[in-house]
């Protein structure tokens, strides 16, 4: 089993298949509208304007499970992080990243890393090969992430 491994919807309703991804490098991201981590949203968008043509891809996953941070649908969420935040970088449906209704995308990166999500905008690095490399809390800025993230594409 591989981070390819795994599927997810968008708010449209259309299937991702993480496969897609393949040879790129990606950061996972559990988000929150009404977080004060959500202004967090610019510098993810920064990063992945900055190295998304070299093989960056951020891929974000709203979720409530934290102070009720994410009330609205995903499609809502979709229309407030392109509205305030300009975000283009793809955005999943609203998940759970603990619990027994976690998603299983979220349950095999904190098993890769041995961590566990303990608030919203935790962020998780993977290689061009698949590989999950590190998990950041909340309080690490997306911009402290881009030496790791260049180092990994090369």
């Amino acid at each position: 089993m591989s981070i390819y491994s795994f599927t997810t919807n968008k708010p449209n309703g259309d299937q991702v298949d993480l496969s897609s991804y393949k040879d790129k490098v990606l950061l996972f991201v559990n988000t929150a509208s009404e977080c004060g981590y959500t202004p967090q949203y610019t510098d993810l968008q920064g990063l992945y304007d900055t190295y998304g043509e070299k093989g960056l891809v951020v891929l974000g996953f709203p979720c409530n499970q934290f102070g009720g941070q994410e009330p609205g649908t995903s499609t809502e969420v979709e229309a407030f992080c392109s509205l305030n935040f300009g975000v283009t970088f793809p955005l999943f449906n609203k998940i759970d990243v603990n619990g027994p209704d976690a998603d299983p995308i979220f349950q095999y990166l904190t098993e890769k890393t041995g961590g566990e999500i303990k608030w919203n905008f935790t962020k998780f690095l993977v290689d061009r090969q698949g590989e999950v490399i590190k998990q950041y809390d909340s309080s690490v800025k997306p911009l402290d992430i881009a030496p790791d993230i260049e180092k990994l594409l090369g």
